[in-house]
């Protein structure tokens, strides 16, 4: 379907959210999602920003296993973590998708 602001509106599913995030290869989207304390929260991320490790630890659980993305927050200038579970839309290369 499109609307006036000639974007295209999808329905995916998580796993298909996580795919098109992984294939922006570091362009920027948008994503809104609902945080720990059941706030509406809308970013603007990207993929591929490296963090430079001030020491050696390593995260103590693996991201991907609990359905999460780590990504770069535009707006904040810091890393975040999106939660796929609880992903309402996105919005990549004029295309926005709704997440059921």
């Amino acid at each position: 379907m499109k609307t006036k602001e000639n974007f295209y509106l999808y329905t995916i599913n998580i796993e298909e959210a996580k795919e098109l995030i992984n294939k922006s290869k570091g362009r920027i989207f948008s994503a809104t999602f609902t945080k720990k304390d059941f706030t509406t929260r809308l970013i603007n991320a990207r993929l591929g920003v490296k963090y430079e490790r001030k020491t050696d630890r390593q995260r103590p659980y693996d991201p991907a296993k609990k359905d999460l993305i780590a990504v770069y927050d535009m707006i904040k200038k810091g890393y975040r973590t999106i939660n796929l579970r609880t992903l309402d839309s996105l919005s990549i290369d004029k295309n926005k998708y709704i997440v059921l």
